[in-house]
C-alpha cells in the first residue's frame, strides 16, 4: 500500500474529511513517529506494534569490488515489531478480545471527537 492507497483508505472511512484533510493526518503521523525515532523514543500502538532504534557498532567491512578492508562506522536505524495481535491479523487467525477489543489497529467503529 502506497502513501496515497493509504489517505484514500482514510478518506473511505471518514467521509466527512477532504483529500487534503486526510494527507495532513497521514502525514503527521508518518512525521510524529520519523521525529520520535530521531529523538531515540520508542513508540507503541496497541494492537499494532512498536517502532524503536537499534544500534548497530562499528565494524571493519570489505569492498566487495577489491576485497579491501574498510571501516563502517556504527549507526543507529530504525527498527519495527509487530504486535501478536497484527501477527495473528496477518495470518487470519482470530484475535483473542483484548482491553481495546483487539481493534486497535483501525477498523469499522466511527470517529468520536473528545
Amino acid at each position: 500500500m502506497t502513501k496515497r492507497e493509504l489517505i484514500d483508505e482514510v478518506m473511505k472511512l471518514y467521509p466527512l474529511f477532504s483529500r487534503w484533510d486526510a494527507a495532513v493526518m497521514v502525514h503527521a503521523v508518518f512525521e510524529s513517529i520519523a521525529e520520535a525515532l530521531s529523538r531515540n523514543e520508542c513508540i507503541e500502538m496497541r494492537g499494532f506494534g512498536s517502532f524503536a532504534t537499534k544500534h548497530r557498532p562499528a565494524r571493519e567491512g570489505r569492498n566487495p569490488k577489491t576485497g579491501a578492508l574498510v571501516s563502517v562506522a556504527a549507526k543507529r536505524f530504525p527498527f519495527f515489531k509487530a504486535n501478536e495481535a497484527l501477527k495473528l491479523r496477518v495470518d487470519r487467525r482470530p484475535v483473542p478480545d483484548s482491553d481495546d477489543g483487539g481493534n486497535a489497529v483501525g477498523g469499522d467503529e466511527g470517529f468520536e471527537e473528545g
